[in-house]
């Protein structure tokens, strides 16, 4: 008896959702991780923060790529079991730090960002590892979010843009990096089946087989972080019109986001992995700029310039 598949329609509607939920996390974590003091960067405005951010990221992806190819699995395992527990570390921190005293949550936050990782590790399903991935996305938006004013974050992901075609489309080092990482059950992406009964523990992902057809959609959490770093930057630091207490080049940005989104659906029915930034991001940007032309909101130019 043939699997029954979910329509195309609905698969797609779940990478939204996903983004959608994301970005509204991170806007929530806006002010906890403010009053926790949990910022990347001192400066805001400054654009050397997205050399700093450029250089550190090529200097992981690096390692990363040199681990894989010589299959040093239990390292690639312990960096990403250390990332991902300090994130769900901050953002738990951040929640509980208002309602319990400091220790409490620090020592709370620990174990859960070590349970969240104990749980991908044992029972690496698709759900556990959204749910993860969920997490550490908005967290991630969020920390960076408050650190950077819009100006370096345009900057930033225009950069980024440019670097993802390249590094799915000539390098290809990305789908190299994606492939090793999700071979130790860490969620550097999000997954959203095909069909009803879809088990990543059972029959994994791999994003170079092409031998036969992969049971799940795939979208990176770099393509739902960068655009929500955007997001949450634009509320934090974007004066002028607001639309139920968001500011309206934030909206803009996660108006484009999910429109990049849509739109990535056209290529992605192709079977092969496509770069998600350079559309996702631009999107992102010209809904922002779009909304700070509405709303009159450019001071944000001039502090990122002087």
């Amino acid at each position: 008896m043939k699997e029954r598949k979910f329509p195309v329609s609905l698969a797609y509607a779940g990478m939204i959702l996903l983004m959608a939920a994301t970005n509204v996390f991170a806007l929530l974590l806006i002010n906890p991780m403010q009053n926790a003091g949990l910022f990347a960067f001192e400066d805001p405005e400054s654009i050397v923060n997205v050399v700093y951010f450029l250089f550190l990221m090529l200097v992981v992806t690096a390692v990363m790529l040199i681990l894989i190819r010589k299959k040093i699995r239990v390292i690639i395992s312990v960096i990403l079991a250390i990332s991902l527990a300090m994130v769900i570390y901050y953002v738990a921190f951040a929640l509980l730090s208002p309602f319990i005293p400091n220790i409490a949550a620090h020592i709370t936050g620990a174990v859960i960002g070590i349970g969240g990782i104990l749980l991908l590790k044992f029972y690496p399903e698709w759900f556990v590892i959204d749910a993860v991935g969920l997490i550490t996305s908005a967290g991630c938006a969020a920390i960076f979010g408050i650190s950077l004013s819009p100006l370096p974050v345009v900057v930033l992901l225009i950069l980024l843009v440019v670097y993802d075609y390249v590094a799915v489309h000539k390098t290809k080092h990305m789908l190299t990096l994606a492939d090793g990482v999700m071979q130790q059950k860490m969620p550097i992406m999000f997954l959203v089946p095909k069909k009803l009964k879809y088990s990543y523990a059972r029959e994994g992902f791999a994003i170079q087989d092409k031998k036969e057809e992969r049971g799940a959609y795939m979208l990176g959490l770099g393509d739902v972080i960068f655009p929500g770093v955007l997001v949450v930057s634009a509320q934090v630091f974007c004066d002028g019109l607001n639309v139920f207490g968001l500011a309206l080049p934030s909206l803009g940005a996660l108006a484009g986001a999910v429109l990049g989104m849509i739109l990535l659906a056209i290529p992605i029915r192709s079977g092969k992995p496509q770069p998600g930034l350079p559309l996702i991001n631009g999107c992102a940007i010209v809904g922002f700029i779009i909304c700070c032309a509405v709303s009159g909101s450019w001071d944000w130019i001039a502090a990122g310039l002087w």
